[in-house]
């Protein structure tokens, strides 16, 4: 054990195991007969952590230490510990925890950190994580050159197995989703990443994970081995449970007792019996000593052999347990590259789930002194402009603390009641050309938390964080934060106040960079006020050529009047309400606030001579009517900015309502078409429904008339054809349109009804038209018909559809030389006498005039008449065209002597005119 010891704590393990035969393995492991001297390459232990917790490379000491302290202040690990609540993964909860959240190296590197989070939000399931654990120990030992145990091996297999779920399953989320290209910032992280598939068959072909156990098909020589140890088993138990009963019979023990001592199995026998174990072998006696514990001599050899198996067992096992170890430490660059790429995954869905939670926005960074502007931009010129911004931290106690039953990176959080108001939304607007803020307003009026504010929304766009604000914020990418917020009182290290805070600027001039952004709370305090203004005016300067940004906040006015004299200058006052005497932390850009110091004393109930004392110095120490100056310019300007924001959201109203209506006709313009289309599409397969319908009624029709007519006699025909004819007939009625056009101008004035006319009639059902055969009468009532049935009616329960023409409704004498005019099908209903054929179009009482010369279809349509036989029907097929064929044929109809009448086109029958022959 020493010696084992002893070797692991050198650079290399040599693991001399002797095995009695090969061992074969899956994917080409074996082993020898003795396991040849394995040397487990060694790596850091926490490589891939270490480099997880150093934001910044080469980072010095020093540089960390004011990382740490500006993190601290600006409560940086606040945030991360919110994200971690968020997290799948126990190395992702670590991170978080510690505040190691990656934050981007360059700008590059933070916005891809952002395209993650933003493809992270729109996730539309929550990856599952499931079986992907923190290895990174298990695998530092393998690569040191310990030897694993079943159950780490297994641990390895399963999270190498969990992160190829992982990359599978976001894969199906990219092709279920329309937009799938909205996943690759996700997708690329695992892209390139070995999963090891062939080291995770191995130790899933030779371990059992659930178990923790070395599976027999881990080698032949395994199998064998536990095959005969089962066999020598079986046989020793089953000698020992027949010596054990003998011995009980002869009441040599209470109950027959089969157990084992020294690792060899033996039997109980009372002190007084053991002769009846003649050459047995006491192993061991009770605690009582009544009882001896002993080896009967035919067990011997058969334990002897139970102690070899087991033996070349352990053997075999650490053998298999050895070459998976060997396996596992030579893949260990590979393994630890797939956990790193797993955690990044892991805390860009948490990013995601975290800006869900919060409404947060994506931050875009801008460039100072890029020389372009973007013209329809008017805020372009701002190199940060962020509206409505709430400090996160003070927005997540509003929001509620998130219940300890969460489920960790599923995003399924729980809003409790509020515990706290909703913070101030505060807007940021700094012009490219300045590089020092300075806040200026009363204690506790907000001037810290503003500055807070934009630190922490540097930090968390640097990190890849979204955070709660409204549009699209722009800010510069810092390359570093650095900030003296809150008291370096250090009596260990012998600083007082001003010492303490003089230290730490001093740090900061010494590390500042062009790409820096720089907080000072209440900069100069703490000494001599003129020495205090006079130090901070030349910090300030120095450090304005040489930062990208600097918020400081003062009490001092003069350090207020700097942007009189230095471009690069801005102030920012805190909103005071006078009226309430309490702040309303918002932020006035451009403004220079009072400290409101005898102010806010009131309002906490201070000693009121004392004030009044306080205030007579006030005056002696002011110049004439400049506190009163003051007081109205600040009115004034606070009116102004009143006025201004009032109509700005009147007009942000206007406009919001534009753009909703404006969207709304875009959005019912695009599904215009496609409205259009359905529509067709579903009266085109109504039609086709209605037509197969009708069909399949007419062959039925059909079907039953010929049936009838062959099983009928000769003397029934007529009455047959008269019900084929009836039903054919009802099903056109049944399928005839029920919408007509009106004839609008005659209905609203006094319309007389005329013979011939067609009507719409109330209430005669069907929605059907009918004839008009009789004029009105002098009760104001008329004749119509429709089918065979005639019946009278008010005028005012008609509406005519169609004007009756002169050819169907007046007689010509002068045609035909005493022919009888031809009739409409309406008055040729009237006449019941005569029974037709069925109106059945066939290829045989067809007639297609279609595509002929007016002369050679008065030819066809003669030859066809004369060779229809009589009381048939012929349907003239004419079709529509210029007319010029259907007024010849028109004409042949109404004028040859063997047609009794004819039927008009319907809207079931256009192009075709049907004849009934005589």
């Amino acid at each position: 054990m020493a010696t084992a010891m002893a070797a692991a704590a050198k650079p290399s393990l040599l693991l001399p195991v002797t095995i009695p035969s090969k061992v074969s393995l899956p994917t080409g492991l074996v082993c020898n007969t003795r396991l040849p001297q394995l040397r487990l390459r060694t790596a850091p232990a926490a490589a891939s952590s270490q480099a997880l917790a150093s934001p910044v490379p080469s980072e010095t000491p020093e540089a960390k230490q004011m990382r740490l302290e500006t993190e601290a202040s600006l409560e940086w690990d606040g945030v991360c510990a919110r994200v971690a609540e968020f997290t799948a993964t126990a190395a992702g909860r670590a991170a978080c925890g510690a505040g190691r959240v990656p934050v981007g190296r360059s700008r590059e590197e933070s916005e891809r950190l952002l395209e993650q989070t933003a493809a992270a939000a729109l996730l539309s399931a929550p990856l599952d994580f499931g079986g992907v654990e923190d290895v990174s120990v298990v695998i530092a030992a393998a690569a040191g050159g310990r030897l694993l145990a079943v159950r780490e091996i297994c641990g390895v297999g399963r999270s190498i197995r969990a992160a190829r779920g992982v990359f599978d399953q976001l894969k199906r989320l990219s092709e279920e989703t329309p937009d799938g290209r909205s996943y690759y910032p996700l997708l690329d992280i695992l892209q390139d990443c070995d999963f090891l598939t062939e080291l995770v068959q191995s130790i899933e072909f030779c371990l059992d994970s659930t178990l923790s156990v070395v599976l027999d098909r881990a080698s032949n020589k395994l199998a064998t081995i536990r095959k005969e140890r089962k066999k020598n088993i079986d046989m020793l138990e089953s000698l020992l449970r027949d010596a054990s009963t003998k011995i009980f019979q002869a009441g040599g023990i209470d109950s027959p007792v089969v157990t084992k001592r020294r690792s060899r199995m033996c039997v109980g026998v009372k002190t007084s019996h053991k002769h009846l174990l003649p050459g047995g072998i006491i192993l061991s006696s009770s605690g009582s000593g009544a009882t001896y514990f002993m080896e009967p001599r035919d067990a011997i050899k058969l334990n002897n052999m139970e102690v070899k198996l087991s033996g070349d067992e352990r053997a075999e096992e650490l053998a298999i347990l050895g070459l998976l170890t060997s396996r596992i430490a030579d893949s260990q660059t590979r393994i630890r590259h797939l956990m790193a790429k797993i955690l990044e995954l892991d805390l860009a869905c948490a990013r995601g789930s975290y800006a869900l939670w919060i409404n947060g926005v994506r931050p875009a960074f801008t460039v100072r002194d890029s020389g372009t502007q973007n013209q329809q931009d008017p805020n372009s010129e701002c190199s940060v402009f962020i509206e409505g911004i709430q400090h996160p931290l003070l927005l997540e106690q509003s929001l509620g603390m998130v219940k300890e039953s969460t489920e960790v990176g599923k995003g399924q959080i729980s809003n409790e009641h509020p515990i706290s108001p909703m913070p101030i939304p505060l807007d940021m607007q700094v012009r490219n050309d300045t590089r020092i803020i300075v806040i200026s307003g009363p204690n506790t009026g907000g001037k810290t938390a503003t500055m807070k504010t934009l630190g922490l929304a540097s930090l968390m766009s640097k990190a890849g964080m979204f955070f709660p604000a409204k549009g699209r914020p722009r800010l510069p990418w810092f390359d570093q934060v650095l900030a003296d917020i809150g008291d370096h009182q250090s009596l260990e290290h012998s600083l007082s106040t001003f010492s303490g805070h003089i230290s730490r600027l001093r740090k900061i001039v010494q590390a500042v960079s062009k790409d820096s952004l720089v907080l000072i709370d209440e900069i100069g305090s703490g000494t001599d006020p003129s020495e205090g203004v006079a130090l901070s005016t030349s910090i300030l300067k120095h450090l304005a050529s040489r930062l990208n940004l600097a918020i400081v906040t003062t009490h001092y006015a003069d350090l207020s009047r700097l942007n009189a004299v230095d471009d690069r200058f801005e102030n920012a006052a805190m909103e005071f309400c006078l009226e309430t005497l309490q702040p309303t932390y918002r932020i006035l850009w451009g403004s220079t606030g009072n400290s409101n110091a005898l102010s806010i004393a009131r309002s906490i109930g201070f000693d009121q001579k004392v004030l009044a004392r306080a205030h007579e110095w006030v005056e002696k120490l002011l110049p004439d009517k400049q506190k009163e100056r003051q007081g109205l310019l600040y009115s004034s300007l606070l009116d102004e900015r009143n006025l201004l924001e009032s109509q700005a959201n009147e007009a942000a109203s206007v406009l919001s309502d534009g753009e909703r209506l404006y969207n709304e006709i875009c959005l019912e313009a695009d599904d215009l078409d496609s409205r259009v289309a359905a529509l067709r599409a579903a009266e085109y397969e109504k039609v086709q429904q209605e037509l197969k319908l009708v069909k399949s009624q007419m062959d039925q029709i059909i079907k039953n008339f010929e049936v009838q007519l062959k099983n009928s006699e000769l003397e029934k025909y007529n009455s047959l054809m008269r019900k084929a004819e009836a039903a054919t007939a009802s099903l056109a009625a049944a399928h005839q349109p029920t919408d007509f056009t009106f004839s609008d101008e005659e209905n609203e004035s006094s319309y007389v009804p005329e013979i011939g006319d067609k009507v719409y009639v109330e209430g005669l059902g069907g929605g059907s038209m009918a004839n008009v055969v009789e004029t009105l009468g002098e009760d104001g009532s008329c004749m119509v018909q429709y089918g065979k049935i005639k019946v009278r009616v008010k005028r005012n329960k008609i509406k005519l559809v169609q004007r009756c023409t002169k050819e169907t409704t007046a007689s010509s004498p002068t045609k035909g030389k005493g022919r009888t005019p031809k009739r409409s099908s309406a008055e040729a209903n009237q006449d019941g006498n005569v029974s037709f054929g069925p109106v059945v179009q066939t290829s045989k009482n067809t007639v297609n005039l279609r595509g002929m010369r007016v002369a050679e279809a008065s030819y066809e349509l003669q030859m066809a008449i004369d060779g229809c036989r009589s009381y048939q029907v012929l349907f003239v097929v004419h079709g529509m065209g210029t007319g010029a064929v259907k007024d010849c044929a028109l004409d042949i109809l109404r004028n040859h002597p063997r047609v009794a009448k004819f039927e008009d086109e319907s809207p079931l029958n256009y192009g075709c005119t049907v004849a009934y022959i005589q």
